[in-house]
């Protein structure tokens, strides 16, 4: 091969290189723009109520369970609660008379106001009653119960026996974990400017299954019933040694979730198995620990002639009675 088709050979080598990379720098300019992400645009319109998290029937509003959010303005109903129309103070101890999701609006109708018809009825869960206990100062705490709260019931009684000493008197927590509805009928414990307010009162309404409103009504013909106001923590460690005693099942690979609503259910349930009792014996050296006998009742002696006598009526009393056969007759002691 000669000198000059090597020559022509190579330059053609180079200007076929030369164009590639010209079409290759033509596609890249050309190429299509990296696509990039842009915030959506705020929904026009006015602010509205809605749920922080689920509120299921009977749940009592408080200022956390709802905020302001916008919404479409040719969404908005004449029934939600409008920002700067809506009065905040007068939601809080108002009650779900219907379930709202996360995320949905507040309505007039879905909330029942204290005072209104039917409203301790939508404070009450499914299955329960309400049941009024009369207090006073001392079995009350002070008036430092509030609706919301859960209380335990203590009964104090005296137990008579035959004997002649002093009943037994004796103290027993005969119900737990009962939540306050109102107190005589107050459903709220703040004031218009939102100060807790501590005032006492002379009766306080719980809420129980029907097997414990039973309890409560005979026991307050037994005796005194005194409330005892239980710690927040207290439930967590009882829903606890529970399930570690086997007295709660928790399902294996269950729903977190669901898991977790179970949970709150069993420890918000009220309880009447745990009943503990104090007698006085335990706190006063002087007291009883147990119920005073019956004094022993006289053996009955045999009167000459197969005759019973009654060894009580010939040493106390001047009257003995004998009995023959089915006839029985009194007679004075000394007499024939």
């Amino acid at each position: 091969m000669d000198v000059k088709k090597i020559t022509l050979l190579v330059a053609a080598l180079v200007i076929a290189a030369i164009s590639a990379l010209m079409a290759k720098s033509m596609f890249t300019a050309g190429g299509a723009p990296v696509p990039q992400a842009i915030a959506a645009p705020v929904p026009a319109g006015p602010k509205i109520l809605v749920a922080t998290r689920p509120l299921p029937v009977g749940t009592i509003i408080t200022p956390d369970a709802f905020r302001f959010q916008p919404w479409p303005k040719d969404l908005v109903q004449k029934f939600y609660f409008l920002e700067g129309q809506a009065e905040l103070t007068t939601l809080a101890g108002t009650v779900v008379r219907h379930a709202i999701t996360a995320g949905e609006p507040l309505t007039q109708g879905a909330l029942v106001k204290p005072g209104d018809r039917g409203f301790m009825a939508a404070a009450l869960g499914p299955g329960m009653r309400a049941v009024t206990v009369p207090v006073s100062i001392q079995s009350g705490v002070a008036g430092f119960i509030f609706p919301g709260d859960r209380v335990d019931l203590v009964l104090t009684q005296e137990v008579a026996g035959g004997g002649d000493g002093a009943p037994l008197r004796a103290a027993e927590t005969i119900l737990s974990n009962l939540r306050v509805l109102a107190t005589d009928q107050r459903t709220d414990s703040t004031t218009k400017d939102g100060q807790t307010d501590v005032k006492p009162f002379a009766t306080v309404t719980l809420e129980v299954t029907p097997r414990i409103a039973e309890k409560i009504a005979v026991a307050q013909t037994i005796g005194q019933l005194t409330l005892s106001l239980r710690s927040i923590a207290d439930n967590g460690a009882e829903l606890e040694q529970a399930i570690a005693s086997g007295e709660v099942n928790v399902p294996q690979g269950a729903d977190p979730k669901a898991e977790r609503a179970m949970m709150v259910a069993i420890a918000s349930r009220p309880r009447d198995n745990s009943s503990s009792v104090t007698t006085g014996g335990e706190v006063s050296r002087y007291q009883r620990t147990s119920v005073p006998s019956k004094p022993a009742t006289a053996p009955m002696a045999m009167a000459s002639g197969g005759s019973t006598v009654s060894g009580s009526g010939l040493v106390s009393g001047p009257v003995v009675r004998i009995a023959r056969g089915n006839m029985i007759t009194e007679t004075s002691v000394g007499g024939r």
